[in-house]
């Protein structure tokens, strides 16, 4: 490392270095996306003048998610509006939480509104940098060397969070913060998520705290804000995350973090007042307009869930982030509602969209028997009852054959409703059982089975139901868990595998992928029972993408990894 690179000094005023990062550009695969056509081709000379010539375009959201899907792109050149209501930021904010692009993509906005800036130093996943229209090749050129730059700096960040190595992204943190101090607080912030996500709060929040003496920002409150409420302060919490609203009332995450926090308090109306202001703000990101009608579905609030949901399907067209369970949701308000000629438009819609979909279909079986059960034509909803019994069963059968266990548990849910709707008590405690066990930690699902036990008039039921199955998880976790304790792991991992194949709730993949772990450490490495345990962990991250568990348990497969000369140390 040179002198200058060790006392900090950006190695961008190194002509040399300079000159590298120029040359570097020339090889990079670029994506411009642009709903005109002329724009995309103008752009795409003005790269070409630098060299730059693995150039593609996208005149749309949908086109920018297809191509993402088969290229790697090193830098992606966003247009602010694009073609369907949606923005530059929302498609960035798209495309990192469905994981379609590498955090070391150079992602940046094409504006030519001056007060966007403001919005990009709030924003809580915020492009790489911004460009004002009219610029020149040159302007251009400056600004991708240095996110290019940036990216060099974090990469070792990057490449250990995307190998699952977080205790060692961690390391590569403080690195950055040793020897390149005018990255420290890109440095601190992904410090302080990483501690987050292990589930070590305090130092998460000691992180926290060292940024906001030297910078008062709004992600530095927010990181702090989830450390409190990971211990229980939930009133200094809420009172944080209070504070980002009224101080930067852009940085959107923060309203979903405050309606968490109103959740956890039991105040739902909080919640979705809350969530309500956030998606005012953001009307086209779908994923909060879904949080919006899950809220005020269980605040039994039908209208604003009938609106939420609407919007969902009418703002989400082209969108990889569209499911079979947003035309379900808006049914089934729609029925509780009593309002079923317009469900039945909603499942006519959502099959001929996901035309030879079986859970489309599946979910359009549902939403008809409850239709015609609403309308007291029992018999002919037990019929369609029938049918869709069976075709869940082929459902969940292709799904463990194929090994992607993505059956909507939602949906199963609505096919215990119809179930208890049409008098199939049996069926439809035996799906409530299942989907309770695989999700009892999935408050809002677990709200869901409760809202149909009271549906169908029999909430004393459902409550002994939901009691029977946690006192059962806890007696089947346990017996592993013991074994593994007393130094049987053998035992532990046979045990816990077979709690996995019972109930593949989060817990029970986490822990028996972590007891697999213990005991190739001691043991040595077995291809096949870490192809199993990755399963596992692959399954748990599906159902919850921040679980510490998860990480956790991939920290120790890390390490085994590496103690065989699976993972290298720079792998």
């Amino acid at each position: 490392m040179s002198t200058s690179q060790a006392k900090g000094q950006s190695p961008l005023d190194n002509e040399e270095m300079l000159l590298v990062l120029q040359q570097s550009l020339t090889k990079k695969r670029v994506l411009i996306v642009d709903r005109h056509s002329p724009a995309r081709d103008s752009l795409r000379l003005m790269l070409g003048a630098l060299g730059v010539t693995l150039v593609h375009g996208a005149g749309n959201s949908a086109e920018v998610i297809r191509q993402v899907k088969t290229n790697r792109f090193d830098i992606i050149l966003s247009d602010f509006v694009l073609d369907d209501g949606r923005d530059g930021q929302q498609l960035l904010e798209e495309l990192r939480h469905a994981h379609l692009i590498p955090l070391a993509t150079v992602y940046m906005i094409i504006t030519s509104e001056r007060g966007y800036t403001n919005v990009v130093s709030l924003a809580e996943l915020a492009p790489d940098d911004y460009l004002i229209k009219p610029f020149t090749a040159e302007q251009l050129q400056g600004r991708l060397v240095r996110s290019i730059y940036k990216k060099h700096v974090l990469r070792h960040i990057y490449e250990q969070i995307e190998r699952g190595a977080l205790q060692e992204a961690i390391v590569a943190c403080d690195r950055v913060i040793q020897q390149q101090p005018q990255y420290m607080y890109d440095a601190l912030r992904f410090k302080g998520d990483l501690l987050h996500t292990l589930g070590k709060t305090q130092e998460a929040e000691a992180v926290f705290r060292r940024v906001l003496e030297g910078r008062v920002v709004p992600w530095a409150k927010m990181g702090l804000a989830m450390a409190l409420r990971d211990r229980g302060a939930l009133d200094e919490a809420e009172h944080l995350a209070e504070q980002v609203t009224a101080e930067a009332p852009d940085y959107l995450s923060a309203y979903d973090f405050l309606a968490s926090v109103h959740e956890a308090q039991g105040n739902l109306e909080a919640a979705q007042h809350t969530l309500q202001r956030a998606a005012d703000a953001s009307p086209h990101n779908t994923v909060r307009q879904r949080l919006v009608g899950d809220v005020a579905a269980r605040n039994k609030d039908l209208l604003a869930a009938e609106k939420a949901y609407g919007k969902v399907i009418e703002r989400s067209k082209g969108s990889s982030l569209r499911t079979v369970d947003d035309f379900a949701n808006l049914s089934r308000v729609l029925v509780d509602r009593g309002d079923v000629v317009a469900s039945r438009k909603i499942a006519a819609e959502m099959k001929r969209e996901w035309r030879g979909d079986k859970q489309a279909e599946l979910a359009a079986l549902v939403t008809e028997s409850l239709c015609l059960n609403s309308e007291g034509a029992a018999d002919k909803a037990q019929n369609l009852v029938e049918q869709a019994l069976a075709l869940q069963k082929t459902l969940v059968s292709e799904a463990a054959e194929q090994g992607h266990h993505h059956v909507s548990q939602r949906l199963a849910v609505d096919l215990a409703h119809a179930c208890y709707a049409t008098g199939k008590e049996n069926e439809a405690a035996n799906i409530m059982r299942q989907v309770a066990a695989e999700n009892h930690d999935d408050t809002h699902l677990i709200d869901h089975i409760t809202s149909v036990f009271e549906k169908t008039g029999q909430p004393d039921a459902g409550k002994a139901l939901l009691d029977q199955v946690g006192k059962e998880i806890i007696e089947l976790n346990n017996k592993g868990v013991m074994a593994a304790r007393a130094g049987d792991l053998e035992g532990a991992v046979k045990l816990l595998i077979q709690a996995v194949e019972q109930v593949p709730n989060l817990q029970f993949l986490v822990n028996a992928a972590k007891a697999i772990f213990a005991l190739m450490d001691k043991n040595g490495w077995d291809e096949a029972l870490a192809g199993r345990a990755l399963d596992y962990l692959q399954r748990a991250q599906r159902k919850d993408r921040k679980s510490a568990k998860v990480a956790s348990a991939r920290e120790q497969y890390v390490t085994v990894a590496k103690k065989y000369g699976i993972l290298s140390d720079n792998a």
